[in-house]
């Protein structure tokens, strides 16, 4: 008999956690973002229940980046001159959100863990009520 432990379908045990981007690396970050908002980090993962947490970022305009290197966006591929867009480092909430978009899986609940993930600038944030746990 099998005694693996796969949780509910309609799992609600989600935790909130607050992580401070004060000068933190970009990659690091996300790297420690994706196991948190995907649920790779609990004992009772499975791939096919999706078991991931809330994460809140604060302090994201004192995140590291490479302040030579342009960042560039194709918003409307095929359409000359307005498409490529040069993003600025004075805004962190895109680049952040771009990036652990790129790292998470492919695959239907994508969008739907992108949402979990709370972008703030300076050290206020409205989710007081849910009591998030700090990570350094």
């Amino acid at each position: 008999m099998n005694k693996t432990f796969i949780p509910a379908s309609n799992y609600n045990k989600r935790k909130w956690y607050v992580i401070d981007c004060k000068d933190r690396q970009l990659g690091r970050l996300a790297s420690t973002i994706v196991p948190l908002l995907t649920g790779k980090s609990k004992p009772i993962y499975h791939p096919s229940v999706d078991v991931g947490d809330y994460v809140i970022l604060i302090n994201t305009e004192y995140l590291k980046l490479d302040r030579e290197i342009e960042r560039f966006h194709v918003f409307e591929p095929g359409r000359p001159g307005s498409s490529l867009k040069r993003l600025v480092n004075v805004a962190p909430k895109r680049i952040i959100e771009s990036c652990v978009f790129n790292m998470l899986p492919n695959g239907f609940p994508k969008k739907h863990l992108v949402k979990r993930l709370k972008v703030y600038q300076g050290t206020e944030h409205p989710h007081v009520a849910q009591a998030p746990q700090v990570i350094l």
